[in-house]
């Protein structure tokens, strides 16, 4: 009986960080603090804009429009806001379905 009660809640986190991953990974949503470094000429500019998490993989956004972007990155704050909905959202859900079983 010990394992049945443990073992729902790991399934049920496994389950949402895989769905958020595909979520996030897939579709271009512009949620996470970055910073976009531009080529003009000779000029870098640097403008911190939200990104998705798609474009590091390729998805989400137009070759043409990568022409003038040298490089784009995460801040601190758009990584720790990937993991606080990656693995900190589906932990607290299946934290909460292991108490109420419990």
């Amino acid at each position: 009986m010990q394992t049945s009660t443990v073992k729902k809640p790991i399934v049920i986190f496994i389950v949402l960080v895989l769905f958020l991953l595909c979520l996030f990974f897939l579709f271009p949503i512009n949620l996470f603090s970055g910073e976009i470094v531009i080529k003009e000429g000779l000029v870098e500019v640097v403008e911190q804009r939200p990104l998705s998490l798609s474009y590091f993989i390729g998805m989400g956004y137009d070759e043409a429009d990568m022409d003038i972007i040298k490089d784009f990155y995460l801040l601190p704050q758009g990584y720790l806001t990937a993991v606080i909905f990656i693995l900190g959202i589906p932990g607290l859900v299946a934290y909460r379905v292991y108490l109420k079983r419990k």
